[in-house]
This record gives structure tokens, C-alpha cells and sequence, in this order.
């Protein structure tokens, strides 16, 4: 019997012994797994988030933006924001415009001393009016327009969110720690407008998109390479007037590759220089002055 109970105890630790055995294999396996999802994610613009969080995010930053005039004064014109508007429009019936579901409502910040444009998750897009008046035609707005939607269209910040928190979020919801993981953090970024800030990476992959938006409208009412000519207008600008891009150059970083990528695609694509029509110029001009009148440089609440 004594024998008999010793083999039992003996049994009963090694099968102890072989199920931890089993479950640091098995830990070991996974966060080797969730280790080549992360790296993977990084690498190839996996995103842990959903469409309906890029929503919620953007929902939540545009309150914010609504919330705070003081820093986003929003420019009260409907027949100059209307303008915009139709442009973008057109640009988001692109064939290449994936995400034509998202709301890409275009909003004009009075802001004459700061040219930038920039987007929110799902489609909000903000123009300066330092950036109307910087550039000259219709097919620089269209190229900016195309390139802001391009961010939203590729979610692009969701997708850094989840190269920054990749690794956090696949653990905790592969062993099943933290099912809400994602919503609390959108629930904590959706006031937080630094998230916008955009690699070379991305920025390279909006201008291709502006490209390509511009390039697929039937008709091509717009240059495709309109963006090149607000990126080499501002590369050229920027040493003389440093203040004015500092939210441009630091949420959206300009260099001369960006401008030889997409030169390149003009060339091989031989679209040729823009027309008239396509610069629109007269047109451009006549909605742009409507910012020297004292109506359109009445913010919302003033």
C-alpha cells in the first residue's frame, strides 16, 4: 500500500509538473506569435483598429475642435466652404477612393498666418485660410483635398495607433486580459489631435493617393500631380517664413523626394504639363478673395 501511494504522489506531480510544463510551452508559442503579429504589423500597415473606431475617434476629435475656438476658429463663409466642399466631393468619387463611407466634410479654420490643412480619422478635413491664400489654382486645392483624404481614406491614424500599441493589444486580447482594450483607447486619444502627426512614410503614400484620386476622375478636371505644386511652393517658401509652416513641416514633413516621387509618376503616366481648365485659375481667384471681406473673416461665435 505504502508503495502503491508513493507511485500515486509520484504520478500526481509529474502530471502537475507536465501541465505547467505545457502552459509555459504553450505562453512561450503564443507571445512568439504575438511578437511576429507585431512586427508584422509594423511593417505592413496592419490595423488592429475598426472602421467604427476611426469613426469614434473622429467624432470625438471633431468635438473637440468645435470645443476650443480659440485655437481652431472656424470660418463662417457656407458659398466659400460649399466651394471646397464640392471639390472634395468629386474627389472622394475617385474609382481609387476606397472608404467612400466615412464623412469627409470639409471645414475652413480662419487661420491666415498658418498654412496647413489636415484631416481626423473618417473624413473631417480643416484648411487654413493661410493655405487659401498661399496657393493660386484650383488643381493645388484639389491636390492637398486629395491628399488630407487619402489619410482617411487609408486610416492612417489608426494604423499608427496600432504600431504603437500593437504589441499591448494583441497580448492582452490574444490571452483574453482586456477585451475593451481598443475602446479605451480610443476613448482616451479622441482628444488628442497629436496623433495626426504623420511618418514620410504616410505622407509619400497620401501624395501617391492624391495622385492616383485625381488621376482616376473621369475627365481629369483636375492635374493629378496637383499636390506638387503646392509641395514645391512650400519647399521653396518655407526658409522665409518659418512660423507659417511650423504645423505643416511638423504634421506633415515635406522633403524633395515627396516632389521627385511624384514627378516621376507624371512622367511615366504621361499626363503632361496642367492646363488652363484643369488650373482653373480665374475661378481659384474669384472664390479666394472672398477672404478679404469682412464677412468671410468672421469665425463661428464672434
Amino acid at each position: 500500500m505504502n508503495r502503491e501511494g508513493g507511485k500515486e504522489k509520484l504520478n500526481m506531480k509529474f502530471k502537475a509538473y507536465f501541465s505547467k510544463y505545457k502552459q509555459h510551452v504553450m505562453l512561450g508559442a503564443l507571445m512568439t506569435l504575438v511578437t511576429t503579429i507585431a512586427i508584422s504589423c509594423a511593417s505592413s500597415g496592419f490595423n488592429l483598429f475598426s472602421k467604427s473606431d476611426d469613426v469614434q475617434l473622429g467624432q470625438q476629435m471633431a468635438q473637440q475642435i468645435a470645443a476650443d475656438p480659440a485655437h481652431y476658429p472656424i470660418l463662417n463663409n457656407p458659398t466659400l466652404t460649399a466651394y471646397l466642399q464640392s471639390i472634395e466631393d468629386r474627389i472622394v468619387s475617385s474609382p481609387n477612393v476606397q472608404n467612400k463611407d466615412f464623412h469627409y466634410r470639409v471645414q475652413i479654420i480662419n487661420d491666415p498666418k498658418t498654412i496647413n490643412a489636415f484631416t481626423i480619422p473618417a473624413g473631417g478635413i480643416y484648411v487654413y485660410t493661410g493655405l487659401l491664400n498661399f496657393i493660386n489654382d484650383e488643381s493645388a486645392l484639389a491636390g492637398v483635398l486629395a491628399h488630407e483624404t487619402t489619410h482617411a481614406d487609408h486610416r492612417h491614424a489608426t494604423r499608427n495607433l496600432t504600431q504603437a500599441y500593437g504589441l499591448q493589444m494583441i497580448t492582452a486580447l490574444a490571452l483574453g486580459n482586456n477585451p475593451g482594450l481598443i475602446a479605451q483607447i480610443v476613448g482616451a486619444l479622441g482628444s488628442q489631435l497629436t496623433v495626426l502627426k504623420f511618418s514620410r512614410d504616410d505622407e509619400r503614400e497620401a501624395d501617391q493617393g492624391s495622385f492616383d484620386d485625381l488621376n482616376q476622375l473621369p475627365g481629369r478636371p483636375w492635374w493629378p500631380g496637383g499636390v506638387n505644386l503646392f509641395l514645391q511652393k512650400s519647399l521653396a517658401a518655407q526658409p522665409n517664413q518659418p512660423g507659417a509652416f511650423q504645423q505643416l513641416f511638423l504634421t506633415h514633413p515635406v522633403d524633395q523626394q515627396r516632389i521627385d516621387a511624384i514627378n516621376s509618376d507624371i512622367k511615366s503616366s504621361g499626363i503632361g504639363n496642367p492646363t488652363a481648365a484643369q488650373l482653373n485659375v480665374g475661378n481659384y481667384a474669384r472664390y479666394k478673395s472672398m477672404l478679404t471681406g469682412s464677412a468671410a473673416t468672421a469665425p463661428y461665435g464672434h
